[in-house]
């Protein structure tokens, strides 16, 4: 059910839960997920997201950071919440603020093979090739320990690429 109302779209959270399956909507059990901002609701309310514009759009990026922020000073030692706030970090352009959230990620959740793999493509689009390199061969050797072949695989397939 979507009504119009003036610049505002609303849409009950069940419906946005199907419209943003396929985006990446993850949850850990912690709750998290039900915030996950790309998803863009929260159980059971009505919600009302804007129309996108320029304004909009670096509003919701901001709001991105500061909400998982909020969430990691709540939740230090949730992975999925380090994780999308380095990926929001990587996605704005921020390459070291990105990084320094994945290596923190790392440090506390060396078994997170997500975090190597995308820490690892951020680093060889930014150029920094050995880098990214020495980020995949530890994400595959993370894939590895954790029977993840699937992950293991496309960064295998990433490293053949650049080599």
């Amino acid at each position: 059910m979507v009504e119009q109302t003036g610049r505002e779209s609303c849409v009950t959270s069940r419906e946005k839960t199907a419209r943003f399956a396929s985006q990446s909507i993850l949850s850990t059990g912690s709750g998290f997920g039900q915030l996950y901002p790309r998803a863009g609701f929260t159980s059971g309310r009505l919600l009302c997201k804007s129309v996108t514009s320029p304004a909009n759009i670096a509003m919701t990026e901001m709001n991105r950071v500061e909400m998982l922020e909020q969430f990691l000073a709540a939740n230090p030692n949730d992975p999925f919440a380090r994780y999308g706030l380095a990926m929001e970090y990587s996605r704005s352009g921020d390459i070291e603020t990105a990084l320094a959230e994945f290596r923190k990620l790392l440090e506390l959740h060396p078994d997170y093979t997500a975090g190597y793999q995308m820490a690892g493509q951020m680093l060889l689009a930014a150029g920094r090739t050995e880098e990214g390199r020495k980020m995949l061969q530890d994400g595959i050797a993370c894939a590895q320990r954790t029977g993840n072949l699937h992950a293991q695989q496309e960064m295998e397939g990433i490293l053949q690429e650049i080599s």
